[in-house]
């Protein structure tokens, strides 16, 4: 596993300084022979040199979502998007870009997080002409 992979696997099960409510061991979510694993965190988390590798932006008002996607064991491309909402209802678009390392395939988007407040997310991911969405809540805080 590369170490961008591995990065990201640590900075995901370190989301309990992010969210405080809870929320499911392994975030994922299965679609017949599909299966979206997805996770959200500070940027903080990264180091300089990985966040740099990736094109994300560290700072302790930006978040990361995560989203791979898994059939038959094996990474599978897909067309992903979203938006992440606050709690006045206002949406902000989600851009992921794919990030592609031996044998994984992610996608990131970095949103905003300026104060304390449960956001609601929605993810699509598109699978040849097959569509699914996953919705989920998550408290954010702003890091320190």
């Amino acid at each position: 596993m590369g170490r961008f992979a591995l990065m990201l696997l640590g900075a995901c099960l370190s989301v309990s300084a992010t969210a405080a409510d809870v929320i499911k061991g392994e975030r994922k979510e299965t679609f017949g022979d599909v299966t979206v694993h997805y996770n959200t965190f500070h940027s903080t988390y990264l180091t300089p040199e990985i966040a740099k590798a990736a094109e994300l932006i560290r700072s302790k008002n930006q978040g990361v979502i995560n989203v791979s996607v898994i059939k038959g064991g094996k990474p599978l491309m897909a067309q992903v998007s979203g938006t992440v909402k606050d709690l006045t209802s206002k949406s902000v678009p989600l851009t992921f870009r794919q990030v592609t390392e031996q044998g994984a395939i992610y996608y990131l988007a970095q949103y905003p997080v300026d104060q304390q407040e449960t956001r609601t997310f929605e993810i699509k991911v598109q699978t040849g002409d097959k569509i699914n969405t996953i919705n989920f809540n998550q408290e954010l805080f702003p890091g320190e």
